[in-house]
């Protein structure tokens, strides 16, 4: 997933959240908001309760590769992901069933 499309600062994370537009499952939770900018942008967040460094970076990588598989880039919103403590006990391709789950409730 290239830069421009990663919401870093977290102004615009809270901005997002507060907006309380949400979709939720057991593995993660969805934030969505009207996007600002000409593409959509997605920022991944993982609370430190679920492992160390090493693990919360695995789990964003994995989540990374998961949004450059499902999105195009050209929907009308950007996206909050929280990652929730049971995305580490379920495999890739659930979790990734998952957020196309999500991803799906959001364009309908």
């Amino acid at each position: 997933m290239k830069k421009q499309y990663r919401i870093r600062k977290s102004q615009e994370f809270s901005e997002i959240i507060k907006a309380k537009n949400f979709y939720s499952s057991p593995v993660m939770t969805i934030y969505v908001r009207e996007k600002k900018e000409d593409n959509c942008r997605v920022g991944i967040s993982v609370k430190k309760k679920i492992g160390n460094a090493v693990v919360r970076n695995k789990i964003k990588r994995q989540v990374r590769m998961m949004v450059q598989e499902l999105y195009t880039f050209d929907e009308n919103f950007d996206t909050i992901i929280l990652i929730r403590d049971k995305f580490i006990e379920e495999s890739y391709e659930s979790n990734k069933k998952v957020l196309e789950m999500l991803l799906k409730k959001v364009k309908i």
